[in-house]
C-alpha cells in the first residue's frame, strides 16, 4: 500500500516540519478541512506534501486532498466567487499558495516600492565611515572598519544611500560618497548638519593591524 492509501481513513502523521493541530476531534467535511488549510497555507514560505499538510490540520489524507481540489477550485473562479489573484498550485510535491501568473508584475512593482528593511549594524558602520570620509574607497573602508565591505558597500548602493562619485587618480579605485536619498531619510539639508567627529574616525592609512591597536 502506498503512504496515501494507508493514510485514508486516519490523520496522517506528522511530517516535513509541520506540527499536527490539536489532537481534538476537528469535524472532517470538506469545508471545515478546506478552512484549516486556508489558515496553514497563509503561514508556509515554502511547498508542503499532501500527507505533511494532513498531519498539521488533523485530517485523513483523503479527506486533505478533496479540501485541496476544492481549494483551487474556488480560487480559479470555478465556484460562485471570482477568480482570485492568488492560487493553490502542486509544485515538486508540495502545496503552496502563489500570486497568480498575471499578477507578477503588479506585485514586483508593489514590493519594489517599498520601505527597506532596516541597515545592518555593518551597513549603518559603512555609511558611517562612506558620510565622514567621502570620497572614499572601499579598500579605505575596509581599512578603517578592518573587515570586508564589498557586499555592505554594495548594498547601500542598492538602496540608493550612497553612489560612485568617481575614480581614484592613483589606484583607478572607485569613490563613493553619500546622495541625495540619504539625506532626506535623515532629515537635514546637507552633510554639514552631521555631528562633528569626523577627526574621531581613523583614515585608515595605517592598515588592518595599526588602525586598532
Amino acid at each position: 500500500m502506498t503512504v496515501d492509501e494507508t493514510s485514508d481513513d486516519a490523520a496522517a502523521p506528522a511530517a516535513d516540519g509541520l506540527v499536527s493541530a490539536d489532537p481534538v476531534r476537528w469535524p472532517q467535511d470538506v469545508g471545515s478541512v478546506a478552512r484549516r488549510l486556508e489558515a496553514i497555507l497563509l503561514m508556509i514560505d515554502e511547498p508542503h506534501s499532501l500527507v505533511s499538510l494532513a498531519a498539521a490540520v488533523n485530517a485523513p489524507v483523503a479527506a486533505a486532498r478533496a479540501a485541496l481540489q476544492a481549494l483551487v477550485a474556488d480560487y480559479d473562479g470555478e465556484s460562485d466567487g471570482p477568480r482570485r489573484g492568488f492560487e493553490l498550485r502542486e509544485v515538486g510535491g508540495g502545496w503552496r499558495l502563489y500570486v497568480r501568473e498575471d499578477y507578477d508584475p503588479l506585485v514586483a512593482e508593489f514590493l519594489g516600492g517599498q520601505a527597506p528593511s532596516r541597515l545592518s549594524q555593518a551597513a549603518l558602520e559603512t555609511l558611517a565611515v562612506i558620510a565622514y570620509k567621502q570620497p572614499v574607497t572601499r579598500g579605505q573602508v575596509a581599512q578603517i572598519r578592518a573587515v570586508n565591505v564589498d557586499s555592505v558597500v554594495r548594498t547601500l548602493v542598492s538602496r540608493g544611500l550612497i553612489t560612485e562619485v568617481g575614480q581614484d587618480a592613483e589606484t583607478g579605485a572607485i569613490l563613493y560618497g553619500t546622495s541625495d536619498a540619504l539625506l532626506e531619510h535623515l532629515g537635514i539639508n546637507s552633510l554639514d548638519d552631521l555631528p562633528h567627529i569626523s577627526p574621531l574616525l581613523d583614515d585608515g592609512s595605517r592598515g588592518f593591524d595599526e588602525a586598532f591597536r
